[in-house]
């Protein structure tokens, strides 16, 4: 019997040395899910190689069902390394700032330091975000940065408050659904962010001619690549070190960075996204 014992013991101990011997040797991707799980895949793919190839070790993406997941994710130590909207960055940042080791944001695509909304409509008759009172309108996740928030935060300061302003709100969930609800007219008008609404157009999954842009949000910084707080520091590096590597002028990496819809990355900080942090306490999003 307790040599029984002792040997499924040692089973158990060895079981779980290998899941943590794997788990060390594979940096663990995720990202918000602001575009179709498909969609997020197929532009990972090669970022991943790439990844491997510069760090030496096995990537694995690793899909969520919502932004919250995401930063329970990495909070919880289940994921190495995040593809975050400002939003979702200053929620994991406030929810590992108690800890020894909070999240640290590394890089950000050079576009990211002024990014923008796109508010679009299909309705004729709408020229203007005024044009759009008392119709409906889509926001992207609650969580968006891009999708949501910001819009809403500058909708807010030109005295539009959208929950009385249009006759019906609703969440689509995605920048890709918001643009596809607007043109099947399901709502009458939408946010969604500047590099998705460039990407759609440019592959002629939105109709130009039918879904117009009717204003631009001022700029606000936005995503970036965040990693958690106790990941080995030499690791860190050399995965900011990566991205930072990739030269637009190199055939292969441009192919990366097209799929990032980035002209090059570059360093971030924390301090960058104070703005988000205050426009979601002035909306009562933060806890």
């Amino acid at each position: 019997m307790l040599k029984r014992t002792l040997a499924v013991a040692a089973g158990v101990a060895l079981s779980l040395t290998a899941a943590l011997s794997q788990a060390a040797d594979t940096l663990r991707v995720s990202a918000i899910p602001d575009e179709a799980p498909t969609e997020l895949l197929r532009k990972f793919k090669p970022l991943g190689a790439y990844l491997e190839q510069q760090l030496d070790m096995k990537v694995e993406f690793v899909p969520v069902s919502d932004y919250a997941a995401v930063v329970e994710a990495i909070a919880a130590d289940r994921i190495d390394l995040a593809w975050l909207g400002g939003f979702t960055f200053v929620q994991a940042r406030l929810k590992t700032a108690d800890t020894a080791h909070p999240a640290i944001p590394l890089v950000q695509r050079a576009e990211d330091e002024k990014f923008t909304s796109k508010i679009i409509s299909a309705d004729p008759s709408v020229n203007s975000l005024q044009d759009l009172k008392g119709k409906t309108f889509a926001f992207g996740s609650v969580s968006s940065t891009s999708g949501s928030l910001m819009p809403r935060f500058f909708m807010l300061q030109d005295g539009i408050n959208p929950e009385t302003f249009f006759s019906r709100i609703a969440y689509s969930g995605a920048h890709d659904a918001t643009a596809a609800w607007v043109q099947a007219g399901k709502a009458d008008g939408g946010v969604l962010n500047a590099s998705v609404w460039d990407k759609l157009v440019a592959a002629g999954k939105v109709d130009s001619d039918k879904v117009k842009v009717i204003a631009t949000t001022p700029p606000y910084f936005d995503y970036n690549w965040t990693v958690r707080g106790t990941l080995d520091a030499g690791l860190r590096d050399k995965i900011q070190a990566a991205f930072l590597a990739l030269d637009p002028a190199n055939p292969e990496h441009k192919a990366i960075l097209d799929l990032q819809a980035a002209s090059r990355f570059i360093p971030t900080q924390a301090e960058n996204y104070q703005g988000i942090e205050q426009a979601a306490e002035a909306a009562g999003l933060l806890k």
